[in-house]
C-alpha cells in the first residue's frame, strides 16, 4: 500500500506509531478459552460507539467491500487498517483481534500490506522479534513502505537501540517523508540526551503539516518534550491544543492525565477520564486520581483493574507489566511486587516511564542495586528529564550507601 494513496487517519497512524509502543492499553479480562461461534451472523457482542460516531457504519461498509472482494486484500487491508486505528485511538484491544482475524482469512505469504498490518498487531501485543521480521519481509516486496520504516523506528525506540532507530529516520528522508523524518529524528535525539534539537525537530515538523491528525500527535509529543524540560507552562499550552482538537487519542489522554498528576491536579484527571474505563491505560490513570482523592470510587476502580491484570495472567499475556508495576507501587502499595514487575517489563522496553517506574519501585523497595539498568540507560542515553535523573540520583546514592553498610566490620 503506497503512502500517497494513505487515508488521513491512516496517515495520522505513521505519526502515531513513534508514540511509545509501552503505553498500549491492556486486553479487558475474557475467558482464557475463546468460543468459536458455529454461526457467521451470531452477534457476540457490540462494541460501545459515541453519539455522531460513524465508525460503525464505515466499518460495515469496510466488511461487506472485504466479503464481496473475495481473494482481493484490498478491501481487507483497509478494514484491518481501521481496525487497528481504532484500538490505537480509543485504547480497546477488542479491535485488534478483529484485524487479526481479518489478516487469518489470507494464506501465506501475504502481500506487503497486510504483513505490515500484522506488524503492527505484532508489536502492539508486544511481540516484537515477528513484528521486525513481517516488517523486513515487507520491505523486501515493496522498498518504498515507510511505514514499515516508521514502525521499525518506533520498536528500536523502544528496546533503546538509537542506532538502529537513527537508521529508520534515515530511511525516511531518502524516501522523502520529510514530517515522519522529522517526527522520528526528533525522538531519537530526544531519547539521546538532546531534548532542545529534538524538541526543535518537532515543531519543525509541526510547522510542515497542515493534516489536523499529525498536528496532535506532534503537539503531544512537544507537549511531553516540554515537560521534561521542565517548562510546565508550555507543556501544558501544547497538550491544550492538542485537546482542543476533539478526536479521540489514547496516547494524549494517557500523556496529559500524567502530567496533570506529576503536578498535583488529580481532580482534572478524573474529569478528563471519566468516560474511558473501557481503555486500561486511562483506567490505571483514573483509579490513581481517584485514589489520591479519596474517591467513594476508587476502591471499585482499584478493583476493576486487579480483575483485568488477573486477566491477563490467565490467559498468559505479559504485555502489561508497566502498568501492573505501577498499579502494585501506586495502588497496592506493594513495592516489592512493583518492582518484580518493573524489572521484567525493563527487559523487554526501555523507554523513559519504563525507567522510571523500575527507579521508583527500587527506592520504595529498598533494594537499588535493582535498578542498576535504569541508571546504565541514564548514563548511556544522557536522557535528559530531570526528574528521572533526580530519581537515578538517589537510586545510586542507596546503592552505594547498602553496599557501604553491607562491607561495614560487625
Amino acid at each position: 500500500m503506497p503512502f500517497h494513496s494513505l487515508t488521513c487517519c491512516a496517515r495520522r497512524r505513521l505519526l502515531a506509531v513513534l508514540l511509545s509502543i509501552a503505553a498500549m492499553p491492556l486486553a479487558p479480562p475474557v475467558d482464557a478459552a475463546p468460543r468459536r461461534p458455529s454461526d457467521d451472523a451470531e452477534v457476540l457482542e457490540r462494541l460501545p460507539t459515541r453519539a455522531g460516531d460513524a465508525s460503525a457504519r464505515e466499518l460495515v461498509a469496510l466488511r461487506a467491500a472485504m466479503t464481496a472482494a473475495a481473494k482481493d486484500p484490498a478491501p481487507a487491508e483497509r478494514l484491518a487498517q481501521r481496525y487497528f486505528d481504532l484500538a490505537m485511538a480509543r485504547g480497546d484491544p477488542r479491535y485488534v483481534g478483529y484485524a487479526e482475524a481479518v489478516i487469518a482469512r489470507f494464506p501465506e505469504p501475504l502481500p506487503a500490506g497486510l504483513l505490515s498490518i500484522r506488524g503492527m498487531l505484532r508489536q502492539y501485543r508486544h511481540d516484537f522479534i515477528e513484528a521486525l521480521d513481517d516488517f523486513a519481509a515487507a520491505l523486501t516486496l515493496e522498498p518504498r513502505l515507510a511505514e514499515a520504516h516508521a514502525w521499525r523506528a518506533a520498536i528500536f525506540l523502544v528496546q533503546a537501540d538509537y542506532p538502529a532507530a537513527q537508521r529508520e529516520c534515515a530511511a525516511l528522508q531518502a524516501l522523502h517523508k520529510d514530517i515522519l523524518y522529522g517526527s522520528c529524528k526528533g525522538l531519537a535525539q530526544a531519547y539521546t540526551g538532546r531534548l532542545e534539537a529534538g524538541y526543535r525537530s518537532l515543531q519543525k515538523a509541526l510547522a510542515s503539516s497542515l493534516n489536523a491528525d499529525n498536528r496532535l500527535w506532534l503537539l503531544t509529543r512537544l507537549g511531553e518534550l516540554a515537560a521534561w524540560r521542565g517548562q510546565a507552562a508550555l507543556a501544558e499550552r501544547h497538550y491544550r491544543e492538542a485537546l482542543s482538537s476533539g478526536r479521540d487519542d489514547g496516547y494524549l489522554l494517557a500523556a496529559w492525565s500524567d502530567f496533570l498528576l506529576d503536578n498535583g491536579r488529580p481532580a482534572e484527571v478524573v474529569g478528563q477520564l471519566a468516560d474511558w474505563e473501557s481503555s486500561d491505560t486511562l483506567l490505571l490513570r483514573l483509579a490513581e486520581a481517584s485514589a489520591l482523592l479519596q474517591s467513594p470510587d476508587a476502591t471499585r476502580l482499584a478493583q476493576t483493574l486487579a480483575d483485568r491484570f488477573a486477566a491477563a495472567r490467565q490467559r498468559g499475556d505479559t504485555t502489561h507489566r508497566a502498568e501492573e508495576a505501577r498499579y502494585a507501587l501506586h495502588l497496592r502499595k506493594d513495592p516489592q511486587e512493583a518492582l518484580r514487575l518493573a524489572a521484567e517489563n525493563y527487559a523487554v522496553q526501555r523507554e523513559p516511564r519504563d525507567a522510571r517506574i523500575l527507579l521508583e519501585a527500587a527506592i520504595a523497595a529498598g533494594d537499588p542495586a535493582a535498578a542498576q539498568a535504569a541508571r546504565d540507560w541514564l548514563h548511556a542515553s544522557g536522557f535528559e528529564d530531570q526528574q528521572l535523573r533526580e530519581l537515578g540520583r538517589q537510586s545510586a546514592l542507596a546503592a552505594v550507601a547498602r553496599q557501604a553498610a553491607s562491607a561495614a566490620p560487625r
